[in-house]
């Protein structure tokens, strides 16, 4: 067992994360192969679907293949929008020799990551306990039935290739000792997850906050914004909990903090200034260089991050990146039913069209000296064309390094007139940048990201009170209610060209009940919360776990895999059962279910010990945390007004507070027997115990404290 250990280390060190290639080849004229992947609908899986490799989708058909022929798994994830997972295809899977040797010895399967994230995490965290790291492309092999063996993320082609051989010939000569090898990796995998149930007594405090910020703080960039670290990615919940979390303990220094990152990341690279919207991270430390990928989980979380923050400081810099992303998302992510789709990819044609990462974004000297003509020598200077804003090869990525009021006194321009100026500019570059070669879209689309955008469309609404925003919202939810959401009160994943085909994951779920209480808070339509407490009890029948009081990522309905993950790590996206456990805590105070309440609780209680360690990675359970210390107000209005009422109180920042609102009579706990005809009344409460009530809104705000430190 130790020589094929240390065999397969041998084999692992060929694992390298980049390439200094660049990719030059371009979609194929003639079709010489075609695979079982033409069949799918993921734009990702037809990338591959005339690659030589005899590519599958993952399906029982595909592993009883491979266990009647005996062969090893290649299983290789990505995503439409990955760079290096279109290099890797460029240079290993479009290459005939290399089709060969996985055509021999393997049965090769290509999975869609974005589609089918209850796979990737599996052998996500196998290949994090083999290498340390992760990342995409993701490639495993694995025994016929799916227990990983070996696995890295992107590899040059030779590398590929003699891993390949060396696992091939150990399987035909020992195929024991690789048994024996994932029996030991399937085992770690198993382990990688398990949450234990917290019987302590926890104490919920404010100073328990207090010590997992200052622990933070170590790693915050007071200069440029974020984590001291490249590459840096934008992680909005994380600035949504230090938000609250400097608001509530009248923390100066970490709002202004909050407030830096938020101003760098607007004027940085990452940031497209022309077109609106987010690239996924920077490369460097600055925000500058993106990678420029634009993902619709993104551009939802910082549109609702800009939007608190505007509620609470009103800077027109975040009204103005709210604005521009959704004209964004909808010129360039919206389909006519109102879904979104998913991403534009990293690369689009050059000039000789070749393929190349960021070509559609970046811009030359002399390109817009001749766009711009004499107010080239202004514009330089906003967006800095000179060392500072340089990418590569004379190439350069937009940049502010000043804010407009910093560089209207040193440059001794009128406001109005700087305003007139960027609008012209960016006008002509749009329109000048639209000839270029488009990035791919990859168009299908997923249920948890567009309850993201959905949630996105709300906040903004409530913020700038732009009914077309809400109008957006309503027609994304109908879009789930007709096409996503089965009559069993299941959800589907995916949906592309009329097809919904995946079964939904507990972070489909998770965010569309989240995204329909912000909907029913917006618009007292109590259809919303409703949905929101029938997919809230199809959650707990088939995703909870009572041995842990957690939640699986995966029904019980689903097929069964090596194992069952319970994702808690708030990442880029926040994690399900952060999601699911602020939900049931929500739920609870609509519907005064004590029931809820104590699994939220004994979800946060199971998770604490490891938010205390890292507060990054569990953002999202300190905003529950957040609502279990303090005071949590019942805002409840009732009366003809109420709408009105409803979006004033919404459009200031009071992140301890849900809303129940209804111009007519209600059964809904919190509204019940609470109706006067004649008057719109708002209740102040706590637990269900209220203040008498007010018709003025600013005495309704002044018995709210937001502080947890008075």
């Amino acid at each position: 067992m130790d020589k094929l250990f240390q065999i397969l280390l041998i084999i692992l060190s060929f694992l390298s994360c980049k390439s200094q290639n660049s990719t030059n080849k371009t979609n194929m004229k003639e079709h010489k192969y075609t695979n079982e992947l033409i069949n799918e609908t993921s734009p990702y899986l037809l990338q591959h679907a005339h690659n030589p490799v005899n590519w599958y989708a993952w399906s029982p058909e595909t592993l009883e293949k491979a266990t009647k022929e005996n062969k090893l798994l290649i299983i290789s994830i990505g995503y439409a929008a990955c760079h290096w997972c279109h290099v890797m295809e460029h240079e290993s899977f479009e290459d005939t020799t290399v089709a060969k040797l996985m055509n021999d010895n393997f049965i090769s399967i290509k999975i869609d990551g974005e589609e089918r994230p209850d796979i990737d995490q599996v052998y996500m965290t196998a290949v994090q306990i083999l290498t340390g790291r992760g990342g995409w492309p993701l490639n495993v092999v694995a025994l016929p039935d799916g227990r990983p063996i070996w696995g890295g993320t992107y590899f040059p082609k030779n590398k590929w290739m003699n891993a390949l051989q060396q696992l091939a010939d150990m399987y035909k000569d020992n195929p024991e000792q690789l048994v024996e090898y994932a029996e030991g990796l399937t085992g770690k995998v198993k382990q990688a997850d398990l949450i234990k149930t917290n019987d302590e007594q926890v104490e919920f405090r404010s100073k328990t906050l207090e010590e997992i910020v200052n622990k933070w703080e170590n790693s915050f960039d007071y200069k440029y914004g974020g984590t001291v670290r490249a590459p840096k990615f934008p992680l909005p919940n994380n600035y949504e909990f230090l938000l609250r979390y400097a608001v509530q303990n009248n923390d100066n220094k970490i709002l202004k903090f909050v407030e830096l990152t938020l101003n760098k990341m607007a004027q940085g690279g990452i940031y497209d200034h022309i077109g609106g919207g987010f690239a996924r991270y920077s490369t460097d430390s600055k925000w500058h260089i993106p990678h420029f990928e634009k993902m619709l989980y993104d551009n939802a979380q910082l549109v609702s991050l800009y939007s608190s923050a505007y509620r609470l400081n009103h800077n027109n810099t975040y009204k103005d990146i709210v604005l521009e992303t959704l004209n964004f998302v909808e010129r360039e992510l919206m389909e006519d039913k109102g879904n979104f789709y998913s991403s534009l990819d990293a690369d689009s044609e050059d000039e000789t069209g070749h393929l190349e990462e960021g070509t559609f974004y970046v811009w030359t000297k002399d390109e817009l000296k001749q766009l711009l003509g004499e107010d080239y020598p202004l514009f330089k200077e906003y967006y800095n064309v000179n060392s500072y804003g340089k990418w590569e090869r004379g190439k350069y990525v937009l940049i502010k390094n000043k804010t407009d009021e910093e560089f209207i006194e040193e440059y001794n321009i009128d406001n109005v007139k700087l305003k007139q100026k960027v609008s012209e500019w960016k006008k002509k570059l749009f329109e000048y940048r639209s000839k270029r070669s488009k990035p791919r879209l990859d168009d299908k689309t997923l249920t948890s990201w567009n309850a993201l955008m959905l949630k996105a469309y709300v906040d903004a609404y409530n913020t700038f009170g732009d009914k077309h925003f809400l109008d957006i919202a309503l027609k994304n939810a109908e879009f789930i209610l007709k096409y996503q959401l089965k009559e069993d009160l299941s959800l589907f994943h995916n949906y592309k060209s009329g097809k919904s085909t995946i079964n939904g994951h507990l972070e489909d779920y998770a965010l569309v009940i989240d995204a329909f209480i912000s909907l029913y808070q917006s618009t007292s339509d109590e259809k919303w919360l409703d949905l929101s407490k029938k997919l809230t009890e199809y959650t707990l029948l088939h995703f909870f776990d009572k041995e842990s009081g957690m939640f699986f990522f995966t029904s019980d309905e689903d097929p069964e895999m090596i194992t069952r993950k319970i994702e808690t790590y708030d990442g880029v996206i926040p994690s399900s059962n952060s999601i699911i456990a602020n939900n049931l805590f929500k739920l609870s105070h609509y519907y005064e279910n004590k029931s809820y309440k104590e699994i939220s609780r004994q979800m946060l209680k199971n998770i604490i010990i490891q938010a205390k360690s890292y507060g990054s990675g569990f953002s999202n359970w300190l905003l529950l945390y957040s609502d279990f210390i303090g005071e949590f107000y019942e805002i409840a209005i009732v009366g003809d007004n109420a709408n009105e009422v409803t979006k004033d109180i919404l459009a200031k920042y009071i992140p301890n507070k849900l809303i129940a609102s209804s111009r007519v009579k209600s059964t809904i706990p919190l509204l019940k027997d609470r109706y006067i005809d004649g008057k719109t009344l708002i209740y102040t409460c706590i637990d269900g115990a209220c203040l008498l009530p007010t018709e003025d809104i600013e005495k309704s705000l002044k018995q709210i404290n937001i502080n947890f430190k008075r």
